[in-house]
């Protein structure tokens, strides 16, 4: 299992429009990712393809949250989302 942290770096958080974009790269992938604020048990994680789930996790501006993947292309995938979510997608 590969693990990434990222900061949510969107000015309110990951709600409806930049947990839309994330849970959008994520079903794009060619392997399952899961989400989880940092600390949190790995059992605990959730779908990240999930918008519901991401909007559930009530990461604000700043958290730290933990992708998780395995396989191959798991580095590749994890850093390509980590990016998403370190771009602030409320920026005007």
């Amino acid at each position: 299992m590969i693990e990434r942290k990222a900061t949510i770096a969107s000015r309110v958080g990951l709600h409806a429009r930049p947990a839309a974009i994330f849970a959008e790269a994520v079903g794009e992938q060619p392997i399952e990712v899961t989400i989880a604020m940092d600390g949190e048990p790995a059992d605990d994680a959730m779908d990240a393809s999930s918008i519901l789930s991401l909007m559930s996790l009530g990461a604000a501006n700043g958290d730290v949250v933990v992708l998780r993947a395995e396989g191959d292309e798991a580095p590749a995938v994890l850093e390509t989302l980590v990016k998403i979510l370190e771009t602030d997608h409320d920026a005007v």
